[in-house]
């Protein structure tokens, strides 16, 4: 009986995995996110007679899935970007948690007489955040950086802030907890996750620069959410905050500390991991609708007294989030039209402070280097200036997900209503992805943000010419190209790999010999010139002098060529 078993679930694991791979191959076809075929295909098998009650822990999805994936994406996110959009990540993600849960509690306690209202603020913090999974979508759609930026920050945070006012709503409701102890019980979770998950991604940085094999690294790199949410959890602190604070020092850290083959093979298998369990929270979620239908039949309701509440709580959770970022954006814009007012004042004093190459080290150094941060700064804002059509995307793009119906499932076993409670979320979660998921394309396409593609492009030849400036410096250099006649005839001509023609009298062996030599030393001076154009570009991004992707993708550039030397 055991080997059946063994059997049925190795089927059921890899039809699961080949409905993940069709649903991302279909997507882009049909124009249609992946996430909501997958809950589609999970509704329809979860409905077929053959297929039996699908019960879903919610531990699976909290602490099995959402960990590596909270990591995955907190390293990909570029901490530049994360500093300059700080204020407004923070407002979405914790204070728009607060008083949407705050006001969406008034309305369950009202159409719910056996809720009180401290539960009716934990339903709602069950559907206050939005989903990181399903928010990635607006980003394959081609939305503007700085509104990626904003709603995977969000999305990064708020399933951590909602979780723990969650918990502290359902002491409360329990009157085992008091005000003041639900704000210190919050702000400790919060803060005691960021110390322990920033702590570490420094240590597993400089334990995985330690290991050569790119693998075994890429492997331990996969304990390193784990790592950081159950030390954190046991603290009393939140254990997604902490995967989040791993993966942000730990993607900071990795372009300094790991090789270029440790950081493509991270990239590669991440993104793996990425695929499989975002297609796994999604088709899970859907093969749950059978088994809450029946829970519900048997408190004596019906799938229609879910329907409704979960459609008002959603209309509710918008506008909430409309008057909610509407004047936060209005705040920003004045905030980065006082920073532009300053300016020229910035720029003046950077013109008395040249930039001196033998002073790398000191007071003046890093003066100067603020300087050009707050100048970059200033032109970031410019540039990526947020209006109120950007703010509709923001508000149109906060998705609930997977991560909604997981929270419901926590509710107490006493909790009134709870089964009904569960398909509201779930109803919840189905329409977000449906309605603002299926509309975004359409929405994006209707507000007509402004084009970036010429400004990209143009950005990234700068840069590229910026990057062909050191290489020629470097083969410039004496010290590089050493006095080896032949070697600097080959720098100078860029031939790289080919030898000029030797004496006649030199036997075939000596000149073999002599073009491997070359080739290796042009394999050496391409090394040494990949070393300080990646210099160049950590230091740009420590003035952010460029824009985040354009640097990442210059950093890829060098790496896939160190690669290839390598080979």
């Amino acid at each position: 009986m055991g080997g059946v078993d063994a059997i049925e679930i190795a089927a059921v694991a890899v039809l699961c995995v080949l409905a993940i791979a069709a649903a991302n191959t279909l997507a882009a076809r049909l124009r249609v996110a992946a996430p909501l075929l997958l809950v589609g295909f999970g509704v329809a098998v979860s409905l077929l007679p053959q297929v039996p009650e699908f019960h879903v822990s919610p531990e699976l999805i909290l602490v099995g899935l959402l960990p590596p994936l909270l990591y995955a994406a907190a390293r990909a996110m570029p901490v530049m970007d994360f500093k300059r959009d700080f204020q407004a990540i923070g407002a979405l993600s914790i204070v728009l948690v607060i008083v949407s849960s705050l006001l969406l509690g008034l309305f369950f306690n009202a159409i719910l007489p056996e809720v009180d209202y401290a539960l009716g603020v934990a339903l709602g913090a069950i559907l206050s955040p939005t989903d990181a999974v399903a928010t990635g979508t607006i980003k394959r759609l081609g939305a503007p950086n700085r509104i990626v930026t904003v709603l995977s920050g969000e999305s990064l945070f708020n399933d951590a802030s909602a979780l723990v006012l969650l918990r502290a709503a359902i002491a409360a409701s329990a009157a085992s907890i008091s005000f003041a102890g639900v704000v210190v019980n919050f702000v400790w979770s919060l803060l005691g996750a960021m110390v322990v998950g920033a702590l570490v991604g420094w240590l597993l940085n400089r334990l995985r620069a330690r290991i050569r094999n790119p693998a075994v690294a890429t492997a331990v790199s996969f304990t390193a959410p784990y790592v950081a949410y159950l030390p954190a959890e046991l603290i009393g602190s939140s254990g997604l905050v902490a995967a989040v604070a791993a993966g942000l020092v730990g993607g900071r850290l990795a372009v300094r500390r790991l090789s270029a083959a440790h950081r493509l093979s991270d990239i590669q298998n991440w993104r793996m991991v990425e695929v499989i369990l975002e297609g796994a929270v999604f088709l899970l979620m859907g093969l749950e609708l059978y088994t809450l239908l029946e829970d519900v039949h048997d408190s004596h309701e019906t799938w229609l007294h879910a329907l409704w509440p979960a459609a008002v709580a959603l209309v509710m959770a918008l506008a909430i989030r409309w008057v909610f970022v509407m004047p936060l954006v209005w705040l920003l814009d004045r905030r980065a039209q006082r920073m532009i007012a300053r300016e020229p004042t910035l720029e003046a004093l950077r013109e008395e402070l040249p930039d001196d190459p033998n002073d790398d080290d000191t007071a003046g150094f890093r003066y100067r280097r603020r300087l050009d941060r707050s100048l970059a700064d200033i032109n970031y804002y410019r540039t990526e200036a947020m209006g109120s059509r950007e703010a509709m995307v923001v508000v149109w793009g906060g998705l609930r997900g997977a991560v909604t119906l997981a929270a419901a499932q926590t509710l107490p076993a006493d909790t009134p209503y709870r089964s009904l409670l569960i398909l509201v979320a779930f109803f919840v979660a189905a329409l977000s992805l449906a309605i603002q998921g299926g509309l975004m394309e359409t929405v994006l396409r209707r507000l007509k943000l402004p084009d970036q593609s010429a400004d990209v492009r143009a950005e990234k030849m700068r840069l590229r010419g910026e990057m062909l400036g050191v290489a020629q410096q470097m083969l410039t250099d004496p010290q590089v190209t050493g006095d080896d006649p032949i070697l600097a005839n080959q720098v100078r001509l860029v031939r790289e790999l080919e030898v000029p023609d030797v004496d006649d009298s030199d036997s075939e062996i000596d000149a073999l010999d002599r073009r491997l030599q070359t080739a290796r030393e042009l394999r050496r001076v391409r090394r040494m010139v990949i070393d300080e154009q990646r210099r160049t570009l950590l230091a740009l991004r420590d003035r952010g002098t460029y824009s985040s992707s354009a640097l990442t993708a210059e950093l890829d550039k060098l790496d896939a060529e160190e690669m290839s030397l390598n080979g």
